[in-house]
């Protein structure tokens, strides 16, 4: 058994035992345990423990667990709506540029010519009965097509996770289309857009999933071209992801660039007369202020 549920009186005992200080009050720490939970804001407390008996550095605040909670949740906040914006667009592309290459096949994603035959043969995970009942346009493409084994690109691509629009982006046996659609966002090698592709797909699903996001690294380094600087050239840090995000989102709308990056400054600018929640943004997200 993994441990036994404790009441928030049991709860709040332990984190002043280990040294926390409750700020904010007796009541107002039991309103936020009720409502955010222990189990959660353990990972935002977790940084500023200093020891495996997770006692507390000197000085930490309640206070200060939340609002490294909160900026964690508004960070995700704002990069979901950048996230979302390039998502749409490179469903978009992906579409348009590869309907108009084969406009013979509706459903060129389940053609071998255009797509390599491992894709075609998984595709059928896909695109499910559930898929089908779950996406009213697709359910109405059937009740009207019966005869369609899938809907065309238009209508079905909009409806796959963006992690197989990666996967399909990937299949392409057309070289020469899938660099096509890499120029499009200004990106000359198909390797290193994917590598972008899955960073925005990495962070895409964090914020999605309610996930851990400040102190978040990509799985793979991130690639460099001339496009992007990435501060003390560390290509895992969520800042660098941050950095390959705004600079799809500027090819797609540069106010909307410029408006994402600004909300991402002030956020950070309101923490900073707190030292230990500024140490977690330079050090932990790599973000350095301009």
């Amino acid at each position: 058994m993994g441990g036994i549920a404790t009441n928030v009186e049991i709860q709040i005992q332990k984190l002043t035992d280990r040294g926390l200080e409750l700020d904010w009050g007796l009541e107002k720490t039991k309103e936020i345990l009720l409502d955010i939970g222990y189990y959660r804001l353990g990972f935002y407390w977790n940084p500023f423990e200093i020891d495996k008996n997770h006692n507390f550095k000197k000085g930490t605040k309640f206070s200060d667990v939340v609002k490294l909670y909160y900026l964690d949740v508004d960070l995700k906040n704002i990069l979901n709506k950048a996230i979302n914006r390039i998502e749409i667009n490179l469903r978009t592309q992906l579409i348009y540029s590869v309907s108009n290459k084969y406009p013979e096949y509706p459903t060129w994603f389940a053609n071998k010519k255009v797509m390599y035959p491992n894709f075609v043969d998984d595709f059928p995970k896909y695109y499910t009965t559930k898929f089908k009942e779950n996406n009213k346009p697709i359910k109405k493409h059937h009740a009207n097509y019966p005869n369609d084994i899938y809907a065309p690109a238009w209508k079905t691509l909009e409806f796959l996770s963006f992690g197989s629009i990666y996967t399909m982006y990937n299949a392409l046996r057309n070289e020469d289309l899938k660099i096509q659609i890499a120029n499009y966002y200004g990106v000359k090698k198909v390797k290193v857009f994917l590598n972008y592709f899955k960073t925005i797909i990495f962070i895409r699903n964090i914020c999605a999933h309610s996930g851990l996001l400040f102190d978040c690294n990509t799985p793979k380094e991130i690639e460099t071209t001339p496009l992007i600087q990435f501060n003390n050239n560390n290509r895992h840090s969520l800042d660098s992801s941050i950095k390959v995000i705004l600079y799809f989102l500027e090819i797609i709308s540069t106010d909307r660039k410029i408006k994402i990056e600004q909300e991402i400054i002030d956020l950070f600018k309101s923490h900073e007369d707190n030292v230990l929640i500024i140490s977690i943004i330079t050090k932990k997200i790599g973000y350095v202020k301009k």
